[in-house]
């Protein structure tokens, strides 16, 4: 009994699924926690390419021939 214990205890393979679990709580949570933050600033963003795009949509113009 004890040395299955101890090889238990020495077994690593499960550990990398752990440790991405962990991480993806912690960025799930920090999205949570930022989430009107984030939200405020791919709005913003998505805003400033639409302004942008409206102005090179204007300087475009099609010569037919």
């Amino acid at each position: 009994m004890k040395n299955r214990w101890k090889q238990f205890w020495k077994d690593e393979s499960g550990i990398g699924v752990v440790e991405i679990i962990l991480i993806l709580v912690v960025l799930i949570m920090l999205v949570v926690i930022f989430r009107e933050q984030i939200t405020a600033i791919v709005t913003n963003a998505f805003q400033q390419i639409n302004s942008g795009a409206s102005k090179i949509n204007t300087g475009i113009s099609i010569k037919k021939k």
